[in-house]
């Protein structure tokens, strides 16, 4: 509406001069006068109502995509973000759909606003004088041409230009993550470095992502200008052959002017629609990806309440078709209620076999059952819902004490929060926090000590109440007295529930009522702590080399 009452404005304007130039009607000018300034209200309100509206729904429409997108990411399995950095990642979710907010709103608005003046203009410019109208005309081939030649070209030129943002986004992200690593090596000038040089390649690209823009803006603006200049000089031959008055002639050049923008903005927002093609289709790639891990399509029920019956049976597993086994034809199994624990040298498949029970990764052959049902038929919210998993290195968010704790449990009380608090001993130290409960506890909790995040990941599990635990040895990088406060925790979270400890240490072995021994992703060993010593095998000499402690 905004751009079609602006078509009238020539119209107006043709009037306003001929009353003027040609009827010296002076009463006719005021009004035509006052008519010009009504419409430029209406216009200015129907451009609010624009704005308003058109930036109202490409938000929303932003927001839920972001929202998807996310969504969609997080339910991804751990073998894709082993393989992205999470830069890149957080690139899709900022830069790129940045870009299609752009298009959305801005680039929308004008592209409908263009339309509306290309195809009226060229409808008042036929009514006005079709002859002065084909030489108007005789430019749109050479636009249609230059889009469709430099049309592809933007597109690669701009997909590039977001791949190497997102490189240097995760360039930046992987520093942050880990400043103090960083910093302790006095790494960075040289991480300063490297991200320039990203940013010199982001340069590189955009500037040569700027010459194909430029080129193809540069002929469409010559173009529509250069038929603008034709159209003056037939009009001014009309004007001198008495053919056209002046006043009309000031109409056509002011539809021919609409109608040379309109041709150079759609030729600009024709750029600018390439460019977002190649963010969309990097934001879209994402949407497709299928998680490799997933619910089955018709789930069997675990029975309630879980009794813990794990089970590998004849296992064999690798992280890519390209790479070697990591485990060779494992089996054994975990009784209801009892503490197992595995031990072997580095890269024995200690981990793989933890991350295999709660489905993070498919086994390649064999089987791997909770309660008797192959954890592939179980839904991964039942699944995963049964089963604890305490880190080495707990992970904790930036919220509260609270929230962390929480985090297991979205519809747990407080009183049941600080219930498991104080079963993990954490309440110890989270009463001289300044706000107790409600402490912040910074970026991945580096606001705590290592045995502090230890216990709030344990009063997690805690809260969590689940039949299975897996525990990576929670207490082999803490000093001695946190290490007693978590293995106190641990004695009362591990009572009664089926366990597996990743062990390092010899405490832990000897809590366990059977150690499995892994070498080479091959069982090699199997028994009580006291059996495995007096074998004199591979578990013997670990410990002799390692005396108290056992090798990670």
């Amino acid at each position: 509406m905004s751009s079609a009452i602006g078509l009238a404005f020539p119209l107006i304007v043709r009037e306003l001069l001929d009353a003027a130039f040609v009827r010296g009607d002076g009463e006719l000018l005021n009004k035509l006068a006052l008519l010009l300034v009504v419409i430029f209200a209406a216009q200015g309100a129907m451009s609010f109502l624009q704005v308003w509206l058109i930036t109202s729904v490409a938000e929303r429409v932003i927001a839920k995509l972001r929202s998807e997108l996310f969504a969609h990411l997080i339910r991804l399995s751990p073998g894709f973000f082993a393989e992205q950095r999470t830069g890149e990642l957080t690139s899709r979710l900022s830069t790129d759909l940045t870009l299609l907010q752009s298009v959305m709103t801005y680039q929308s608005t004008e592209l409908m606003r263009q339309l509306v003046y290309l195809v009226g203009g060229l409808a008042m410019l036929t009514i006005t004088h079709p002859r002065l109208t084909v030489t108007t005309l005789a430019v749109v081939p050479v636009v249609v041409g230059a889009a469709f030649i430099f049309g592809r070209a933007m597109r690669k030129a701009s997909t590039i230009v977001q791949d190497r943002v997102a490189d240097a986004m995760g360039t930046a992200e992987e520093a942050f993550s880990q400043i103090r690593i960083v910093q302790s090596f006095t790494r960075e000038r040289a991480e300063s470095a490297h991200y320039d040089a990203q940013l010199a390649d982001v340069v590189d690209a955009a500037i040569y992502r700027a010459r194909v823009r430029g080129v193809f803006f540069g002929v469409i603006t010559f173009a529509g200008f250069a038929g603008v200049a034709a159209v003056l000089w037939q009009g001014g031959r009309l004007v001198l052959a008495h053919q056209l008055t002046g006043g009309a002639l000031v109409e056509f050049l002011f539809y021919a002017f609409f109608v040379a923008a309109a041709v150079g903005a759609l030729g600009q927002l024709f750029g600018a629609y390439q460019e977002a093609i190649g963010a969309a289709r990097r934001v879209f790639d994402l949407l497709e990806t299928r998680p490799t891990i997933a619910d089955p399509g018709k789930h069997e029920p675990l029975p309630k309440p879980v009794r813990g019956d794990v089970r590998l049976t004849n296992v064999t597993f690798r992280y890519g078709a390209e790479l070697p086994d990591v485990l060779h034809d494992v089996s054994f199994s975990i009784a209801p209620g009892e503490i197992v624990a595995l031990v072997g040298p580095s890269g024995a498949g200690k981990t793989t076999i933890a991350s295999l029970v709660p489905r993070f990764w498919d086994v390649q052959q064999g089987l791997v059952t909770l309660d008797g049902i192959d954890v592939r038929a179980l839904s991964l919210g039942d699944l995963r819902g049964a089963i604890g998993i305490v880190p080495q290195e707990p992970a904790l968010f930036s919220g509260t004490v609270r929230d962390n704790i929480a985090y297991a449990r979205a519809d747990a009380t407080d009183a049941e929060v600080d219930s498991a608090a104080r079963a993990a001993h954490a309440m110890e130290f989270i009463d001289r926090l300044p706000d107790r409960m409600n402490t912040r506890v910074g970026e991945r909790g580096v606001k705590l000590s290592g045995g502090q995040r230890q216990r709030i990941a344990l009063a997690r599990v805690f809260l969590k109440n689940p039949a299975v635990v897996i525990l990576d040895e929670a207490t082999s990088s803490l000093d001695t007295e946190s290490e007693q406060l978590v293995e106190q925790a641990m004695e009362e979270l591990l009572r009664g529930r089926s366990t597996l400890i990743i062990a390092h240490r010899l405490s832990t072995v000897r809590r366990a009522d059977r150690v499995i021994v892994l070498e080479g992703g091959v069982i090699v060993e199997e028994g009580s702590h006291e059996e495995l010593i007096a074998s004199g095998g591979l578990y013997s000499r670990l410990h002799r080399a390692a005396g108290l402690s056992l090798t990670a």
